[in-house]
């Protein structure tokens, strides 16, 4: 995967870290804690690490010691992902170590010591190739794919063009990036097939983001990359799309605008 980050995307994802703590599924986080072994440390892997979200939400939800292996191309977020201390549920120690990895590329010997793999934000922006490899080399493991993307928006209030954009932002997450054709919202399924090839079952739960007033920051930044996306796709949109974006972020700054943008969390194995 050879696509370059934004400069600004660490901060992006500090942005959004407290609205997918508060999605991710807690149902799915206490099924996995229940499959590890009690007798040993726990080795995690978990890949495209970004900052470290999804280890700093875990981490305090499984028992002590553990041992995190955070993969991820991207030597800044890594050195992010690496700096901060964790904790067991237990008080238990957690050591992390960092790897620079193209997480499209890992097979069943990069993940042989894991008794968990897990994941956030990641399937979406992934081939169905990518996907294949991916469950065939966490096929020997609990898996714990969390947020992603479905497609859907629901506003409050709604607005006439809501549907053409969510069209349009679906179709650019579709889009084909280095000869790399994106799944998008079309991952998940992708992705419960894959592992069904080995054997694997997936159980789904629906975790959504649910944006109010209280993440007014995060729906105004969400949503401008929402429409610039869109747009992108459909370039015929710009006119109205700048009328309806200016029209929703006056909206969500004075507190105005609810957002369900929905997300599923998959455990494979």
């Amino acid at each position: 995967m050879t696509t370059s980050l934004p400069p600004d995307f660490a901060d992006w994802l500090r942005l959004r870290e407290p609205a997918d703590a508060a999605a991710r599924s807690t149902e799915l986080a206490d099924a996995v804690r229940d499959r590890l072994p009690a007798d040993r440390p726990l080795v995690v892997h978990d890949l495209g690490s970004g900052t470290g979200s999804m280890a700093r939400w875990l981490a305090p939800r499984l028992p002590g010691p553990q041992h995190w292996v955070l993969h991820e191309r991207d030597a800044d977020l890594l050195a992010l992902a690496g700096a901060g201390r964790l904790t067991a549920a237990d008080g238990g120690p957690v050591t992390v170590t960092t790897r620079g990895s193209d997480i499209t590329r890992l097979t069943a010997a990069d993940l042989a010591d894991a008794h968990l793999v897990t994941a956030s934000a990641l399937l979406d922006m992934l081939t169905a190739e990518e996907i294949d490899r991916m469950a065939a080399a966490c096929a020997g493991h609990p898996t714990l794919f969390a947020l992603t993307v479905l497609g859907r928006a629901e506003f409050t209030p709604p607005h006439p063009l809501d549907a053409e954009l969510t069209a349009a932002f679906n179709a650019h997450q579709r889009r084909t990036v280095d000869g790399r054709v994106l799944l998008g919202p079309d991952a998940v399924d992708a992705t419960v097939v894959a592992f069904a090839r080995h054997g694997v079952e997936v159980a789904v739960r629906s975790t959504p983001w649910r944006l109010g007033p209280e993440q007014a920051a995060l729906a105004a930044e969400w949503l401008a990359g929402w429409v610039d996306a869109a747009v992108e796709e459909r370039p015929h949109l710009s006119g109205p799309a700048a009328t309806y974006r200016k029209w929703r972020l006056d909206e969500a700054a004075a507190g105005r605008v609810e957002v369900v943008l929905h997300h599923a969390d998959l455990l494979a194995g």
